[in-house]
């Protein structure tokens, strides 16, 4: 019998068709053997998912729900809004999914700590959470520009008992937070697991944090066929690294189900405005993987921007690369003007404050149901704006509501 998708992608050294693999410094590749192997046995073992299982239940609060976006819908005057709500998980946002796992994990490796990077602070926060639940350490490496923009976020992990580490070199924000977390790890590898914060990184994370984050997308494909008794026409989720996406899409790849990833276009098309990777990026390596990856003159990773924190990232997961170099993802963008926008209509119209990174996945959604009317649109709602809110309203004021 034919394997399904899920089953072949990865090969057994972490490719995605060219995209993915393990470049790392031979001081590491101990490290991520003995993850790689404690993971492959460990998806398999009935005690380690029971587990998983109860703690998604009784304590992230799972399943979440699907909430239909009549108004927004209305306003858009065309196909049907649908919201998968991961803003409402635990910690609010879908991080908690793979943070939880990843810490289960760390757990049966015997490590006594936990350090990861992050962007707009809610893997941290996740993290931080996981860290608490479980008794274990907790160090989470952040862009002094990102400390700065998402403030709330770096309070909560303190508040959590993490240690948070400043990356003060480059642009400060998400890239540099990677780098910063690498180096620290390189000496501290024996006793703590690298939490790799989406399905990025050196083999096995794609995988692993994809499968980690797959419960969104099998909860949103049965509870969306139990509202209309149909699969969505569309399945779509902002991008960055892509986890939130790789959870949603990965219940659909086999599907006649059309997979839309969105991408920050920020504040234009140059180098550096931007951090649309799957469309004005090209081949590379960088932080241990083989990739699509955004590259300045020198071939290095370029500068990269989005007023989403968790989504200004120079390259993206090997996995999306692969599925948009296939076809099977339709590779769309959404600029910051087109993300505020969403996130204020979203609020006024359906009472729900989106994170700044779902907003371009809604904004999208919002265009596509004008020009689709008959199309059915189920969009990742990756998290909540709480964080965003202090941020937003200082630099973009709150607009009039439309009656």
């Amino acid at each position: 019998m034919e394997k399904s998708y899920l089953e072949s992608n990865p090969n057994q050294e972490g490719f995605f068709g060219k995209y993915g693999g393990s470049f790392i410094p031979p001081q590491l590749e101990g490290a991520f053997k003995e993850i790689n192997e404690a993971y492959d046995k460990l998806s398999k073992s009935f005690d380690f998912l029971n587990e998983l299982k109860n703690i998604r239940k009784h304590y992230q609060g799972r399943p979440t729900p699907i909430s239909y976006a009549k108004n927004l819908s209305e306003y858009c005057g065309g196909g049907q809004i649908y919201l998968k709500r991961e803003d409402l998980n635990h910690t609010g946002a879908h991080k908690l999914n793979h943070c939880m796992a990843e810490a289960l994990l760390a757990k049966y490796l015997g490590k006594k700590k936990i350090m990861a990077e992050t962007g707009a602070g809610q893997h941290g926060v996740a993290l931080a959470t996981a860290a608490a639940y479980f008794g274990l350490e907790c160090e989470i490496h952040m862009g002094e520009v990102d400390i700065q923009k998402e403030y709330p976020n770096v309070v909560r992990m303190k508040i959590l008992g993490a240690k948070v580490v400043p990356a003060t070199h480059g642009l400060k924000t998400l890239k540099e937070a990677v780098d910063s977390c690498f180096e620290a790890y390189i000496s501290q590898s024996d006793t703590a697991l690298y939490a790799i914060g989406s399905v990025v990184g050196p083999h096995p994370f794609p995988k692993m944090v994809r499968d980690f984050q797959s419960i969104v997308g099998y909860e949103a494909k049965e509870q969306f066929f139990e509202m209309t008794h149909k699969l969505p026409d569309n399945c779509i989720a902002c991008v960055g690294g892509g986890s939130n996406a790789m959870g949603l899409f990965s219940a659909f790849i086999d599907d006649p189900v059309k997979l839309h990833a969105v991408e920050p276009l920020g504040v234009g098309t140059k180098l550096g405005e931007h951090a649309a990777t799957l469309t004005f990026g090209e081949e590379g390596i960088m932080h241990g993987f083989n990739s699509i990856m955004l590259k300045d003159e020198n071939g290095e990773p370029a500068p990269v921007y989005s007023v989403g924190s968790g989504i200004d990232y120079p390259s993206v997961g090997p996995e999306h690369a692969h599925l948009s170099q296939i076809g099977r993802t339709i590779v769309g963008t959404c600029d910051d003007e087109e993300a505020i926008d969403a996130f204020y209509k979203l609020s006024q119209l359906e009472g729900i404050i989106p994170a700044l990174e779902s907003a371009h996945a809604v904004a999208y959604a919002m265009k596509y149901a004008k020009e689709h009317p008959k199309e059915s649109i189920l969009v990742n709602l990756s998290g909540r704006g709480d964080k965003d809110i202090d941020f937003v309203v200082e630099k973009y004021p709150i607009p009039q509501k439309e009656q």
